[in-house]
């Protein structure tokens, strides 16, 4: 019998190059994922996260249930993406195989709040390192960088840049890096708890766009052929972690090294290739930051 436990929890990028190919199939990319290697009886340091957790033999993982491409709940209900897999790598580095892991949504307002009251052993969920983050929660990685962009219309000639969304009704999501540059830009940001839900604002005319990370826009496009496009160039830089509790730098040094290790054996690319892959063209991974 399964062992995976989902728990919902209820909350109420580079260049034209990088979308290669959005006009895909609009299922759920990726639903196989991979099987990562299981290490067998790891051993640590008493007393560190990885210790406890191999021990335990189970690890919770905070991760989005609602992007393609990187985190998605699959037909079976758990979710895929190219996030899931990477925690599945971090996981079998643990011992810990994927059906062992419990998996809980966790949308943008509620990362730090998750971390912070152990409420999840890490969170991959297309998370932007920046220093304000940084002062309640750690970071392992960056392991993919993305870079802000804007979705409209597929018929929506008038936006062409994030000049043109300076005081325009655009939806993004609370707590979110992209809804706090909006706001700088001069937008009239309409904030829902997740990036499916301004979808609907969109095709109803309430927004004249919706703007986050390029690689969350272009699996909306992938999911819904012909209803919306991707318009401009990324206009920031968004380096995604792996989030982790302030002042655990044992377990945030060892994710950092499972990620290196990641790049070298392969099991990055795979991971890739069997999520954001079957949209996305592949992209060399960005320096690890040991701070």
């Amino acid at each position: 019998m399964r062992r995976s436990r989902i728990a919902l929890v209820a909350a109420a990028a580079a260049s034209a190059l990088l979308f290669a190919g959005c006009a895909g199939d609009a299922g759920t990319p990726g639903d196989e994922g991979t099987e990562p290697s299981v290490e067998e009886s790891p051993t640590f340091d008493e007393g560190t996260t990885m210790a406890r957790l191999a021990d335990a033999g189970t690890v919770t993982v905070g991760t989005k249930f609602d992007q393609p491409l990187f985190g998605l709940v699959g037909p079976d209900g758990v979710p895929v993406g190219f996030d899931v897999e990477i925690a599945k790598i971090i996981a079998g580095e643990l011992g810990i195989s994927p059906d062992s892991i419990e998996w809980v949504e966790t949308v943008s307002a509620n990362r730090e709040p998750f971390i912070e009251n152990g409420q999840v052993d890490f969170v991959v969920a297309t998370y932007t390192i920046n220093d304000e983050r940084k002062q309640v929660v750690d970071f392992a990685g960056p392991y993919f960088e993305a870079g802000q962009s804007i979705l409209v219309l597929a018929d929506n000639e008038d936006i062409q840049s994030e000049d043109d969304l300076v005081g325009q009704p655009v939806c993004s999501v609370t707590g979110s890096t992209p809804a706090a540059n909006l706001k700088d830009l001069g937008a009239d940001v309409i904030e829902t708890d997740t990036y499916s839900n301004c979808l609907e604002p969109l095709r109803s005319g309430q927004a004249v766009a919706v703007s986050t990370d390029n690689v969350i826009l272009a699996g909306l496009v992938d999911q819904n052929p012909g209803e919306f496009k991707v318009v401009g160039e990324p206009f920031t830089s968004e380096p995604y972690g792996i989030g982790v509790m302030k002042g655990d730098d044992d377990f945030r040094s060892f994710i950092n090294d499972v990620l290196e290790q990641s790049y070298e054996d392969g099991s990055y690319e795979a991971a890739w290739d069997a999520t954001a892959g079957t949209v996305l063209e592949f992209r060399e991974p960005p320096a690890v930051d040991r701070y």
